[in-house]
């Protein structure tokens, strides 16, 4: 699994034709990612916006990277170093730009962007882990879910909203391999899931699951016991759309064969 495996045919699948293409992908580590392939997948791939989760980096850790021709990157990384973080790169410039969402323990530790377009704003999440130990558990369900999901509320009041990200929880039993053994880990358990149905119940939809509703379908699989290679995986990356975008999606997908992290891409292309 050292490089980036079978990524779309150059210019295949880029957008055009009135369609506006939203990539997220948690690379687990940029610097690692890079050494695997991802300018390759970014050349590939095409898409307009490409949200990234995990990148563990600070932009003086990369001073040898510049975004791809035609993009520009904004940063949120982690006060911590090599920890968490977020980036985005866009082809179109924005109206404006934050990072955070008002929750302190997260917002240092670099969870959120989100990026105002005329048409549509962009949510660019990396939802905290509850743990092996689910010592996490509690402020992840009590206060980072509920405070993100009225961030993105707020947002919707004025235009369609897009978040996507690792949300670090498989909603149904279908999006993960071995549902019954997981009653109790971190990401599976009911508070986690119930959160994710209260994201929904605010007014998203979860974007893969309208084109997409068979089941066998993940974006993270262990680096442990050949995992990816048996498809032993969970779905816990998203590409979540308001109610009031419905009438311009047009697909949301996985790319289960682009390698470069434990985690696969994830998109969305929406009518622009």
């Amino acid at each position: 699994m050292g490089t980036v495996a079978q990524a779309p045919e150059k210019g295949s699948e880029k957008a055009g034709g009135g369609r506006v293409k939203v990539v997220s992908w948690n690379v687990n580590g940029l610097r690692a990612c890079r050494k695997k392939g991802l300018e390759a997948y970014l050349e590939a791939e095409g898409a307009d916006l490409y949200c990234f989760q995990e990148v563990k980096a600070r932009p003086e850790q990369v001073k040898d990277w510049s975004p791809p021709k035609g993009y520009t990157v904004f940063w949120n990384p982690a006060e911590k170093a090599g920890y968490a973080g977020t980036m985005v790169l866009s082809r179109r410039e924005p109206e404006k730009v934050e990072s955070g969402i008002g929750e302190a323990t997260g917002d240092v530790e670099g969870r959120a962007q989100t990026l105002w377009f005329p048409e549509l704003v962009v949510v660019n999440v990396y939802t905290p882990n509850a743990k092996g130990d689910l010592s996490r558990l509690e402020y992840r369900t009590r206060n980072w879910d509920p405070a993100f999901r009225e961030h993105c509320r707020r947002l919707a009041a004025d235009r369609p909203v897009l978040f996507c990200g690792d949300l670090n929880v498989a909603h149904k039993e279908m999006d993960l391999a071995n549902p019954n053994n997981n009653r109790r880990s971190a990401g599976f358990t009911e508070e986690e899931r119930a959160q994710f149905t209260a994201h929904l119940e605010a007014g998203f939809i979860d974007t893969f699951r309208e084109y997409h509703p068979e089941p066998h379908q993940y974006t993270w699989w262990s680096y442990r016991a050949g995992a990816r290679k048996r498809n032993v995986g969970w779905r816990i990356d998203y590409a979540v759309l308001s109610e009031s975008g419905r009438d311009r999606l047009e697909d949301g997908f996985i790319r289960p064969e682009v390698h470069g992290s434990d985690h696969c891409p994830v998109g969305v292309e929406l009518k622009a």
